[in-house]
């Protein structure tokens, strides 16, 4: 298929800026997967879409602060670094995204607002890409990145980052830190809601996938099977695989809370052994085609045009069946990403 083929006109406006007013306050569409038929619905109607017996399967990775501006010293100039990864043990170097990083390069040196200063590695595997190696002289640890950094909002919001940010762009339940951004599905739900699911009988487990570049770089290819992912950490404990084995095994539905829980279940699972416990690196791409084994359901936020996200989702409900959902929202005015409405497929 052709990376075009997931294009859909958007207007600016529906594009959330901002969070809902109050947590959980959001619109909901849920949509048959088999039928391709949608509903209309408020978040706080989701419990009684949920059947009872269900596991709901939510990825617990915090956001770190993760956007820094330093200054170049040979030019006195800011420039952006998101930070992603440490490339060691012991958090001295780190894998970053930069702007302008043609005119990064090995050797630069630039100062953040604490003064510590971070100098930028040869390293084979950034050359002629976005990405250096930014190398400081003690390790960069998560009270650094909390008191130096901003949360990482996506470039589709407009704006700087806030202190209201540092709580929206956050699920209340994170508890893993590692992502350089929301695993956003999970912002609609509140305490209240989970106090209601329980009481429901709905049992939830907790896995964690850190969002990196596999989750969010846009697909440049113009055929969608020559995109190549990039690999992101993920974590199912063996309690977490037991649990969710167990429903399979007794026919209990099993529902995805994000794109990033789906794709931790689907990387972990096994035709022998079912959803598999440990930590690994996965660098799956879901499109039309793809077969499920461990979701049966996707709770999950609605995507960007022409993403790896609206291909995740595409394959698990149908292209056509998502096309005419998307075109629906669009119709309904429903707030799109990160901050905006829900969708339920099942």
């Amino acid at each position: 298929m052709l990376t075009k083929d997931f294009y859909f006109d958007l207007p600016d406006e529906l594009i959330a800026q901002k969070p809902s007013g109050i947590r959980g306050e959001d619109r909901l569409m849920l949509l048959d997967r088999k039928t391709g038929a949608v509903s209309h619905w408020q978040m706080s109607d989701l419990p009684s879409l949920i059947p009872e017996n269900a596991l709901m399967v939510f990825n617990n990775s915090k956001v770190r602060r993760s956007r820094l501006y330093g200054i170049k010293e040979s030019t006195g100039h800011e420039t952006e670094f998101l930070f992603l990864e440490s490339r060691d043990c012991d958090g001295c170097c780190w894998k970053t995204m930069v702007k302008n990083a043609k005119k990064q390069r090995p050797g630069y040196t630039y100062t953040f607002p604490d003064g510590s200063v971070g100098t930028i590695l040869e390293n084979a595997e950034d050359t002629g890409t976005e990405f250096r190696t930014l190398a400081f002289e003690s390790p960069r640890t998560e009270d650094w990145f909390e008191k130096n950094g901003h949360i990482p909002l996506p470039p589709y919001i407009k704006r700087e980052d806030t202190e209201e940010d540092s709580e929206r762009y956050q699920n209340i339940y994170a508890q893993e830190v590692g992502s350089a951004a929301c695993p956003t599905a999970g912002l609609h739900f509140t305490e209240h809601m989970l106090t209601e699911l329980k009481q429901r009988g709905v049992e939830r487990v907790w896995i964690t996938l850190h969002v990196g570049l596999g989750t969010f770089l846009p697909v440049r290819a113009e055929c969608i099977e020559d995109h190549k992912m990039h690999e992101e950490l993920y974590t199912v404990t063996p309690e977490a695989a037991e649990r969710i084995n167990a429903a399979k095994r007794a026919g209990r539905p099993v529902i995805a809370v994000g794109t990033t829980s789906i794709r931790t279940l689907e990387s972990a699972w096994s035709a022998e052994s079912g959803v598999r416990a440990g930590t690994r690196r996965t660098s799956i791409f879901m499109y039309p085609g793809f077969t499920f084994h461990a979701a049966d359901m996707l709770f999950t936020n609605f995507h960007t045009p022409e993403s790896t996200l609206l291909m995740l989702v595409s394959a698990f409900a149908g292209y056509e069946h998502i096309m005419s959902a998307y075109r629906t929202a669009v119709q309904e005015r429903y707030r799109f990403f990160s901050y905006g409405d829900a969708m339920f497929i099942r």
